[in-house]
């Protein structure tokens, strides 16, 4: 990896990764807030409502997207085109999803869902001007550009929804935290990126774009088919309150991996992209992406499997205890998503996204016999199959790798192994803490975070854990570097 790149890729995944930790720990403390005010049932309600929007959005990009991030050359004509097309497209959605909302509200039994579909589907109208403005901030890695917009929407939408959940809105707080923070993320976007659609359409680019993207598009749509199917499923099945427990208790690890894990693939894919044809650069980013990656996802897992009853009960009150359960289980179905998202992007970058296409049909297909055998027992069952999906995901994830980088399951795995063995050591040492006679829950609760935090730096620095070392580095240089 030149030098160049290199730091063109720490910046990012910096950047990237501060963006994703800023915005979402603002929204989860904003969450938490607003949990304590309103019921699990509201939640539900939004869990449903936002699962027709993400599908819709999928559509939306259409794979064009990550198409322009990948594409070597791209001009105004090729974002123009791919703007004008998705509009369409979002349009076409919109009106379809207004006028089904009754049907769906009549299938789910719940009228509440109708007004709040009509209202909220407002942000797929937005979703073509972000598709084009996201890949130019990829494609340039002005990741940067995206801390200052997510941390600007969150922060006035967090005021938004607070203010409306304490007026007594119910779970329309929850819709005008949603709208605001997309609308204000965009709109600052556009302050930075100055890219506004010509009127310009060239059908022969859209193909050219397509042919990659159209593996891409159908790829994104099964994961989403496949995350989403689970909460209508259980919404249906079981009530709202079921799939908010269910759906919190998957909130609290996600917001840990999802920081990692849209990092690696916000600066990943365009790093790789640009190395595509030098094998032995593309293994070692790779590489290194899983070991840094699972160095930091892995502990925090354990770690929160052990303080989860009394994080939940400091955080959100008693009556979403039942959650904690599901906050347990579902770390294990998360702990490998860093792993899977970075061989995934090495395959797509190398432009096999017909590879990422079979793996993702072959991977699902298995997940949703998983979800439908056992949506029949209960959903605590069901989170147990989305933990073994997800070790058969990694699996299939890894597969071609082998080949196409010569980086295979078991020497990944090696990899990783060393910061499995600490953590779990880790783990045990907090649940142990845990059980003492301590009747404040704060000061439980510190003192569980403190012994984890501890023992796991303390044994990473006694066995000479040199992907430690690689991370302190990282920091230093970039303190080093902040203006004084």
């Amino acid at each position: 990896m030149t030098d160049k790149l290199k730091e063109e890729v720490l910046s990012g995944l910096f950047w990237s990764y501060l963006t994703r930790l800023g915005s979402q720990t603002v929204s989860f403390v904003v969450s938490v807030i607003i949990a304590r005010i309103l019921m699990p049932s509201d939640y539900g309600l939004m869990a449903i409502v936002l699962v027709f929007i993400h599908l819709s959005n999928v559509f939306v990009d259409g794979g064009f997207g990550n198409a322009l991030i990948q594409k070597k050359a791209v001009d105004e004509r090729d974002c123009s085109s791919v703007f004008w097309l998705s509009a369409g497209v979002s349009a076409t959605f919109y009106l379809l999803l207004f006028m089904s909302a009754p049907w769906i509200a009549k299938f789910y039994e719940m009228q509440g869902l109708c007004p709040l579909l009509r209202v909220l589907g407002i942000a797929i109208l937005i979703a073509p001007y972000n598709t084009v403005q996201r890949a130019i901030v990829s494609r340039s890695m002005q990741f940067r550009v995206y801390f200052y917009s997510s941390l600007v929407g969150v922060i006035i939408s967090a005021i938004a929804g607070i203010h409306f959940a304490y007026a007594g809105a119910g779970v329309w707080a929850l819709v005008v935290q949603q709208l605001s923070n997309t609308f204000i993320g965009t709109i600052v976007i556009a302050y930075f990126i100055k890219w506004h659609p010509r009127f310009l359409f060239d059908i022969g680019r859209i193909k050219g774009l397509f042919s990659y993207g159209w593996k891409l598009l159908v790829g994104v749509l099964i994961d989403a088919v496949y995350d989403d199917f689970r909460n209508l499923y259980v919404g249906k099945l079981y009530t709202p309150a079921d799939l908010a427990y269910y759906s919190k208790g998957k909130s609290f690890p996600s917001l840990i991996v999802d920081n990692v894990n849209s990092s690696i693939m916000a600066v990943l894919f365009p790093a790789l992209s640009r190395k595509q044809d030098d094998r032995e650069i593309v293994r070692n980013m790779v590489r290194r992406s899983i070991r840094t990656s699972s160095f930091v996802i892995i502990p925090l897992m354990f770690g929160l499997i052990a303080i989860a009853k009394p994080l939940v009960l400091v955080l959100l009150t008693e009556k979403w205890l039942p959650c904690v359960v599901f906050v347990q289980i579902l770390c294990l179905d998360v702990m490998l998503m860093p792993i899977q998202t970075s061989n995934l992007q090495a395959i797509y970058a190398m432009g096999r996204s017909d590879i990422g296409l079979k793996l993702n049909i072959i991977k699902k297909s298995v997940g949703f016999v998983i979800i439908l055998i056992t949506a029949i027992f209960s959903v605590e069952a069901m989170a147990w199959g989305s933990v073994a999906s997800a070790i058969f995901a990694s699996l299939m994830n890894t597969y071609p790798n082998r080949r196409l980088l010569d980086y295979g399951y078991l020497a990944q795995m090696k990899d990783i192994l060393p910061f499995v063995m600490l953590a779990a050591v880790m783990g045990c040492g907090v649940w142990l803490v845990g059980l003492l006679p301590i009747g404040n829950l704060y000061a439980l609760l510190m003192l569980q975070i403190l012994t984890g935090v501890s023992l796991y730096f303390g044994l990473s620095w006694l066995f000479q854990i040199e992907t430690l070392d690689y991370i302190l580095s990282i920091l230093s240089v970039k303190l080093k570097r902040v203006p004084k």
